[in-house]
């Protein structure tokens, strides 16, 4: 047997030199890298590249750094986007750049499945600073393989089959999360579903009437929902907890885009007083925009539960959850959240933007309301006043809902080079989910391209040129 005393040193690994015919990224994009919209044409899905021809999105990106990245051209864009929210702490933060680099060069003996590595438990120890109600967490891929786990998870522990989510929701598209899916344009086609049962967001009654029925394991709710950036009202969340809870169901926060200072909170719940989720689903910015990571938080009894025995211990895994790359950018994300006041500064930010925007309901006529928590912010557009741009809006409103937000986002990337998004289809809506690490200066350029839009929008400028051309491919479509 082989003694500590005797045990051969650890072989170092020197970075081999490149052989002629070795895989070389950097001479493969560039040999390769023009052809990328029609590599997504032949190979992947082929409506996207079609998507963005249409819409003028069809940018050749090629580096990026902080909120900023830079065309082909070398040409500077704002992303007010943070690749739907993945991108909290911008892209390539150093501090996360540098951790991935450790992880990698120090070889670890990743994912062997039958050890207890410590990058798993420091990281779940440290979200759980967070919401020190909960105990335990389960580390997967992804923000919908996060919710699949607290639907498990909540059926498993209340012994019931049916999870109430609410109207207008988005908690992922994998089967499971699909159910709790409030968007019919997601869920048409994909049936057999789960069988879960909305009800509107804020309406406690309907939220009782369910429950009344006996088989309600838990309520899935985002606390502001991403389509159309609609907050909670008021004590909803600590009302439907506590009658959730009177009835022996469970509360699940989708905090996956919310969460990590989307809001100005770590949080969106903590934004009401008493509310203590069963389960919290959180992903997207957990990742540092690198390596993919979902996490399941929840109460010790639940966890206890599913797994119940050592015959149980693997009845819910993942094969490459609490993988060392995903657990170390997790790590040094929430290290610069604390070391820079990330959180802070979102709701500081976030407060400054919000309220720019709203001074100008009263200017725009088209500017029906601007609402949001944070650095996650709707602007709405509603129908105008005077007959000249009335008659416009019913135009494109008759040929498809939702084109006039999307005649504001070209030109705020084409002239402006800004990228935002439309909230959700047939919206009037645009969400401005931007890195949390923006300052004042991205917040001037935004809302003097913003208001340079808007000025040309009540001018009958070039903004309804483009409507027409939406117009037509609108009914194209139909």
């Amino acid at each position: 047997m082989t003694t500590a005393e005797s045990a051969p040193e650890l072989p170092e690994l020197p970075e081999p030199p490149r052989a002629a015919g070795d895989f070389d990224l950097g001479a493969l994009l560039a040999e390769r890298g023009a052809e990328r919209y029609e590599l997504h044409t032949r190979h992947l899905n082929h409506q996207l590249p079609r998507m963005l021809h249409t819409i003028g999105f069809d940018k050749a990106y090629e580096r990026a750094e902080g909120a900023h990245f830079w065309d082909a051209d070398g040409n500077d864009h704002l992303d007010m986007l943070a690749g739907f929210g993945v991108m909290g702490l911008g892209r390539h933060h150093p501090v996360v750049r540098r951790a991935l680099h450790d992880v990698l060069d120090a070889s670890l003996a990743d994912l062997t499945r039958f050890d207890c590595p410590p990058l798993p438990g420091l990281l779940a120890e440290k979200l759980l600073t967070h919401s020190p109600h909960l105990d335990r967490v389960f580390f997967g891929n992804s923000g919908t393989e996060a919710v699949e786990t607290a639907l498990k998870f909540a059926r498993y522990a209340t012994g019931r089959p049916r999870v109430l989510y609410c109207a207008h929701a988005f908690h992922g598209l994998t089967t499971g999360s699909l159910s709790v899916n409030g968007e019919s344009g997601f869920r048409d086609g994909f049936a057999p579903l789960l069988p879960d049962t909305a009800v509107p967001l804020g309406d406690m009654d309907a939220l009782e009437s369910e429950l009344a029925k006996g088989d309600v394991a838990a309520l899935i709710v985002e606390p502001i929902q991403g389509k159309g950036v609609h907050a909670a009202p008021p004590g909803y969340l600590r009302a439907a907890q506590e009658l959730l809870h009177r009835h022996r169901a469970l509360l699940i926060a989708d905090e996956v885009q919310t969460g990590l200072g989307r809001t100005g909170d770590f949080y969106a719940y903590q934004h009401e007083d008493g509310v203590e989720p069963d389960l919290v689903c959180v992903a997207k910015a957990l990742s540092g925009g690198y390596v993919p990571v979902g996490a399941t938080l929840g109460k010790d009894w639940i966890f206890r539960k599913v797994y119940s025995s050592m015959d149980r211990v693997l009845v819910h895994s993942a094969s490459f959850g609490g993988n060392a790359q995903a657990m170390a950018a997790g790590l040094a994300v929430l290290s610069v959240m604390e070391n820079e006041q990330i959180v802070a500064h979102a709701r500081v930010t976030g407060e400054l933007l919000r309220s720019r925007l709203a001074a100008l309901v009263d200017t725009y006529e088209l500017l029906a309301d601007v609402r949001g928590r944070g650095l996650m912010i709707g602007i709405e557009f509603g129908r105008p006043r005077s007959l000249k741009l009335s008659g416009r809006w019913a135009m494109l409103q008759a040929a498809r809902k939702g084109l006039f937000a999307q005649m504001v986002v070209v030109p705020l990337l084409q002239k402006h080079r800004i990228l935002t998004q439309v909230s959700g289809d047939h919206l009037e809506v645009i969400k401005l989910i931007p890195p949390l690490i923006i300052g004042e200066r991205e917040v001037d350029r935004f809302v003097d391209a913003f208001t340079a839009v808007m000025d040309d929008a009540h001018e009958g400028g070039l903004v309804w040129e483009f409507g027409r051309t939406l117009v037509k491919q609108a009914v194209a479509n139909r």
